[in-house]
């Protein structure tokens, strides 16, 4: 009898055990050391599985498991993460799906105007441009910026003409137009009360897009790009293209990048604030993130996500919003892809 009830209670341990192994989460904070890996998004806001047809999703999907194999295909050989993030920014960009490059929004004034930056966490160095309207692939601007600049950021026609002068493929502006995000500005506008206007929660996202990672030689990287907000006035920029707000990567913590109600990021230094708490407070990645944006940003009624990974490739993806755009991909290859809450 004895024995039997000994053999039940093992049973029992080895069945609990194994469920918690099999129990994933998306925060990847295990003590393993990852060679490499990659993290994105594609917008944080209010993404319901109700307000989605199987279409739409898979389509989503489809577009961020290609981004992330694309950064993949190079961090594997040995690439840097800064060639990485570059080209998985690019694949988003040239979608519509998002609200960066190709599917990004319109100003008050019907036109586009894009922002970017990008980080090296090995050097510290940073490229950003704001409003530009010229630039098909807006992060090649900031990477330009990064790489053949004395400054961190160009804005408006002084960077439409750096990146003129640098070679990179420019378009009309009309390259930008979707007629889904022209009928969003038309909304915004008859909805106008103020001087810029966001779209009632049920129908606003928040579609920048980014990424974040590290390579093979331990080096980290993040870049974030955006089309901005809907029906903005004044040459508005966001939290995207600021370094220490919307994008952060310092070897020795993380690289991190945001999407979100810009203005909060900016206030409150989101990026930034995630690497210093794991720098002065020792506290994970996981943990840095769910404090500033569950908590911080929430309570201050600051609507977004971040994603990011560390310097032991753990990635987190804290969102305090409806749904997120989101993935990552460590050296198995196996890419796994999120859309909402749960």
């Amino acid at each position: 009898m004895k024995k039997s009830i000994l053999v039940l209670f093992i049973s029992s341990i080895v069945m609990i055990g194994c469920d918690r192994a099999n129990s994933t989460t998306e925060n990847q904070t295990s003590t393993k050391k990852h060679e490499f890996g990659l993290v994105i998004h594609g917008g944080a806001g209010t993404i319901l599985k109700e307000n989605m047809t199987d279409e739409q999703e898979a389509e989503y999907r489809a577009k961020l498991e290609e981004a992330l194999q694309v950064g993949y295909a190079i961090l594997e050989k040995g690439g840097t993460s800064i060639d990485a993030i570059v080209e998985t920014i690019k694949i988003m960009e040239d979608s519509p799906l998002f609200n960066s490059g190709k599917g990004a929004v319109f100003t008050n004034a019907g036109t586009n105007e894009l922002d970017a930056s990008i980080m090296d966490g090995a050097t510290m160095n940073a490229g950003a441009v704001g409003g530009v309207t010229i630039v098909k692939n807006p992060i090649t601007a900031a990477r330009a910026v990064l790489e053949k600049s004395e400054h961190v950021m160009l804005t408006g026609e002084g960077a439409n003409q750096f990146a003129v002068l640098q070679g990179l493929d420019t378009v009309d502006n009309s390259y930008f137009y979707t007629e889904r995000r022209f009928q969003s500005l038309q909304r915004a506008k008859n909805k106008t009360t103020g001087s810029t206007t966001i779209l009632s929660e049920g129908e606003y996202k928040y579609g920048t897009v980014g990424a974040a990672a590290l390579d093979k030689h331990g080096n980290l990287a993040a870049a974030t790009s955006t089309g901005g907000m809907t029906n903005k006035k004044y040459g508005r920029i966001g939290d995207s293209p600021i370094i220490g707000a919307g994008t952060y990567a310092n070897n020795n913590t993380c690289a991190v990048s945001c999407t979100g109600h810009g203005e909060f990021f900016i206030r409150y230094a989101v990026a930034h604030d995630i690497s210093a708490m794991m720098e002065y407070k020792g506290v994970s990645l996981e943990e840095a993130g769910n404090e500033v944006v569950n908590v911080k940003l929430k309570n201050v009624e600051g609507s977004g996500g971040v994603i990011a990974i560390d310097k032991n490739g753990n990635v987190a993806m804290p969102f305090n919003t409806a749904g997120m755009y989101r993935g990552y991909i460590h050296p198995d290859g196996a890419a796994k892809v999120f859309i909402y809450k749960n």
